[in-house]
C-alpha cells in the first residue's frame, strides 16, 4: 500500500497538494465508520495518534469507496477494517459476506464426490424436484418425503438406513439421490460418494492391470455415505458380485454406513433375475441371497413412478 502523500500526488498531479489532502482528509474524517471507529477507540487513541495514523485512515477510506464502486480493490474479495495494532492506526482486511459464500459452495460441492455421475447431480435439490398433480398416489411423494426425513434426522454415530429407489428409466432416481447428497453437505457438513455402479465395475476389472484394485474398492467402502447409483444395469460377474459389490456391503454392514441405491429392479426382482444369474447363466440363489440381506439391512425400498422426466416429446 503507497503511503497517503504518495498516492495523493499520483492522484492530485499539478495541483495544490497541500489544499487538497486536507481536503481529502475532511471527507475521510467525515465518513461514518472512521468517526465510529475514533469514537469507539477515543480513549486509546491520542491526537498524535490519529496524526501518525493518517495514511491508514485514508487506506481505509479509499479501498471502501472502491468496492461501493466495484471497481477492483488491493485485495478482491476483502473488505478494510480499521484496527488498533501496537497503539496504532492500522488496516487489515476481511472476508465478504459474497466470499464467504462462495468459499461455502465450493466446499459443499467437494464434499459430493461423484464418480462417473450426469452433470446434473451438482445442482439436484429438493427445491427442483418434480412431484405429479395426483399426491394421494404420487410414489415421487413418498420418496422425497422419505429423503427429508433422513437429511433432518441423520446425525453421524446414529445409523440410520438409507433408501432403495426403483423404478423405470428416467423417473428421477438419480436426481433424488443427488439432491440427498447436496442436503446432506449444506446442512451437515457430510461427505458423500456418489457412484455410477455398472461404470465402477468396469473401473475395477480394468484396475486389476495397475494393480490397485484394493485401494479404489477401500475408498468406496469406507465413505461416511455412499449412493451406488443404476445397480443391476450392467452384466454381473461372480467376481463383481461377490468381490467388489458383496465386499462394499459387509464392510458398510459391519460398520453400519448408511448407504443408497437406485435400481430400475425392485428388491425381490434384483435378487431373482440379476444377483442369482452371472453372465455364463449359472444359478447361484444362496449367493444373491446373501447379498441382498446386506442391502436390505444398508436400506429401505421405496418404488418411484411417473413419466420419464428426460423424454422431451
Amino acid at each position: 500500500m503507497q503511503s497517503l502523500n504518495k498516492t495523493l500526488q499520483e492522484l492530485m498531479r499539478g495541483q495544490n497538494i497541500a489544499n487538497n489532502i486536507q481536503q481529502t482528509m475532511k471527507q475521510v474524517y467525515a465518513d461514518k465508520d472512521v468517526q465510529a471507529f475514533l469514537n469507539e477507540n477515543r480513549d486509546r487513541l491520542g491526537k498524535e495518534a490519529i496524526k501518525r495514523g493518517q495514511s491508514k485512515l485514508y487506506e481505509f477510506f479509499h479501498e471502501k469507496q472502491l468496492i461501493e464502486k466495484g471497481v477492483p480493490t488491493v485485495a478482491p474479495g476483502y473488505s478494510p477494517q480499521l484496527v488498533i495494532s501496537a497503539g496504532q492506526i492500522d488496516v487489515t482486511y476481511v472476508p465478504t459476506k459474497q466470499l464467504l459464500e462462495r468459499q461455502r459452495q465450493r466446499y459443499i460441492q467437494r464434499l459430493v464426490n461423484s464418480i462417473n455421475m450426469p452433470k446434473f447431480i451438482k445442482n439436484a435439490s429438493y427445491d427442483d424436484y418434480y412431484l405429479n398433480e395426483d399426491t394421494q398416489t404420487d410414489t415421487r411423494t413418498k420418496a422425497i418425503q422419505a429423503a427429508m426425513d433422513f437429511t433432518d434426522n441423520y446425525q453421524k454415530d446414529n445409523f440410520q438406513p438409507g433408501l432403495y429407489l426403483y423404478g423405470k428409466f428416467g423417473v428421477g432416481k438419480t436426481y433424488l439421490l443427488g439432491a440427498i447428497a447436496n442436503e446432506l453437505a449444506k446442512s451437515k457438513g457430510v461427505a458423500t460418494t456418489m457412484v455410477h455402479f455398472p461404470s465402477f465395475a468396469v473401473e475395477m476389472r480394468n484396475s486389476i492391470k495397475q494393480n490397485n484394485t484394493g485401494e479404489k474398492l477401500d475408498a468406496i467402502k469406507r465413505a461416511p455415505i455412499l449412493m451406488l447409483d443404476d445397480v443391476g444395469a450392467g452384466a454381473m460377474t461372480t467376481w463383481v458380485r461377490d468381490d467388489i459389490l458383496g465386499v462394499i456391503l459387509e464392510y458398510r454392514m459391519q460398520e453400519e454406513l448408511p448407504t443408497f441405491f437406485s435400481s430400475n429392479f425392485s428388491m425381490d426382482e434384483l435378487q431373482n433375475n440379476h444377483l442369482a444369474i452371472n453372465v455364463q447363466g449359472d444359478n447361484e440363489p444362496l449367493k444373491a441371497a446373501r447379498i441382498m440381506e446386506r442391502i436390505k439391512y444398508l436400506s429401505r425400498e421405496i418404488e418411484m413412478e411417473g413419466k420419464n422426466l428426460r423424454d422431451k416429446g
